[in-house]
């Protein structure tokens, strides 16, 4: 690839984390059509899985302290699975139906947060079938953010123990998508060299992230993200 491509794909990956790491999702999606450009859709989906296994691991190891483990293996014990089917299904479904729902799947998720519909109670039944949910979700359409977000937003965690937990059970949710990706895909070296080249800008991505989110209300942080969602999700959905 041209030095060029390198250089958005590091500056989008340090920008994706640094959201991720201020609100807790959005990051993959606003990544997702950058890849899908440059690599194609097929790779687009696991390169990205693998920086984002880079990624979260950063979130948690920022806040390993403050994690709540009892409604992270809940999550997990309904996400691995789940995520293993979608991602199985991704190989298997023809790859402009995979674009046109990965922006569906935007725009969906940014309404019923704006509307607030996206609200749980906190209880290990919930966080088990939301961990399904958003296993499947993740692991076809590449992130389910904004659900498990707002799974563990209702637990009322500190923004850094929200932000850590979640993390953790997003690194399940990636290395079993990695697992069937290379099966199926056959990721090499160059898609592995991409994936943790930006991985490495995640990593100061997520760290300025948490500067940020100390400077700037959350609540208008959201919004704006929100609309970069809606504008991206938009094209994909209409250009395929």
């Amino acid at each position: 690839m041209d030095i060029w491509v390198y250089v958005l794909l590091f500056v989008g990956s340090f920008f994706a984390a640094a959201i991720s790491g201020a609100v807790g999702f959005g990051g993959a999606l606003l990544l997702l059509p950058v890849l899908t450009k440059t690599i194609g859709t097929t790779m687009a989906v696991p390169v990205l899985t693998i920086a984002q296994l880079i990624g979260n691991l950063s979130r948690a190891f920022f806040g390993f302290n403050q994690i709540k483990w009892k409604p992270v293996y809940m999550f997990i014990l309904g996400a691995i699975p789940m995520s293993i089917l979608g991602a199985f299904s991704f190989v298997k479904v023809p790859k402009e139906i995979i674009t046109r729902g990965i922006g569906f799947a935007i725009i969906v998720f940014v309404i019923l947060k704006y509307f607030k519909v996206l609200k749980f109670e906190p209880n290990d039944r919930t966080m088990l079938i939301g961990g399904a949910v958003v296993g499947l979700i993740s692991g076809l359409v590449g992130s389910a953010g904004p659900i498990g977000a707002a799974l563990f937003l209702s637990l009322d965690l500190t923004p850094v123990s929200y932000i850590a937990s979640e993390a953790v059970t997003a690194i399940s949710m990636h290395i079993s998508k990695t697992i069937v990706y290379q099966k199926y895909l056959g990721i090499g070296l160059r898609e592995l060299g991409i994936g943790l080249f930006m991985g490495v800008a995640m990593i100061a991505g997520t760290w300025v992230g948490k500067k940020v989110i100390d400077k700037m209300p959350k609540e208008k942080f959201i919004k704006f993200v929100g609309v970069l969602l809606t504008v991206i999700g938009l094209q994909m959905l209409i250009w395929g």
